[in-house]
């Protein structure tokens, strides 16, 4: 199976421009064979808490109309995406949530993030639930940056079966991240690890790019660089017990 990590640059709230951004790097990655791309966190609108706090138009819900494009892509290309927005919640705000398509354009899978970081826990709702997905009978893990600061969340998706890990984030060029988090977690767990990251400005600063996979013993196998739009596309190891067959909603 080949994987993706799509980079872009998010125009500030404009959902329509970011969905089309992210529509045209899903045909792209399809064109490469791969089976799943990955975008970073709140791709659909940018990550800037002022503004989503400010404008609840802004928080999607799980069959918005303002992703079908995305789902048209992932439906003509049987390819997965997975989108990084602000979704609605059964309370007053919003989660920080990577809802994942699947290739045939229906929701595989919602992840909330748990770990929320600084001035995230006065504007949205943490998530109680670990990120899990199957396509393709290879099960994925899915986290969302300061998520990944945390071993035990690696830790767990190994525990559990999980053949790949995915981190969706959003990481300054001053991150340290880029070496010491994603991987180490490759690594220590015998994962492939992919990371899907902003470029360009955004709410924590200046983002490089260098959305990536490593191989499960941490050796990096792609890397988007510093281009916007750009992929990294990756080769993984078959994972055993591959069925063809892709699960329904994982929440």
């Amino acid at each position: 199976m080949k994987i993706a990590a799509g980079q872009f640059t998010s125009v500030p709230g404009d959902i329509e421009a970011n969905v089309g951004s992210m529509q045209g790097l899903v045909r792209a990655a399809a064109g490469q064979g791969a089976a799943l791309v990955a975008f970073c966190e709140l791709a659909a609108t940018g990550y800037d808490l002022d503004l989503i706090a400010g404008r609840p138009e802004l928080w999607l819900a799980e069959d918005d109309p303002r992703l079908d494009p995305l789902r048209e892509a992932c439906r003509t290309t049987s390819t997965a995406a997975l989108v990084g927005c602000a979704a609605l919640t059964s309370g007053p705000r919003p989660s920080i949530s990577a809802l994942v398509i699947g290739p045939d354009g229906e929701l595989l899978a919602r992840y909330d993030k748990t770990h929320l970081y600084g001035e995230e826990n006065d504007v949205f709702t943490a998530g109680t639930r670990d990120g899990r997905f199957t396509l393709d009978g290879v099960r994925f893990a899915v986290a969302v940056c300061y998520d990944n600061r945390f071993p035990d969340v690696a830790e767990r998706a190994k525990a559990d079966g999980c053949h790949v890990y995915v981190a969706s984030s959003v990481l300054d060029e001053h991150n340290d991240s880029f070496e010491k988090v994603y991987p180490v977690r490759a690594r220590d767990h015998a994962l492939p690890v992919l990371l899907a990251n902003a470029v360009g400005p955004s709410g924590v600063g200046d983002c490089p790019g260098r959305s990536a996979v490593w191989g499960p013993d941490g050796a990096l196998l792609a890397t988007a660089g510093t281009q916007a739009p750009a992929l990294a596309v990756a080769r993984i190891p078959a994972a055993a017990g591959a069925d063809g067959a892709a699960s329904g909603p994982e929440r």
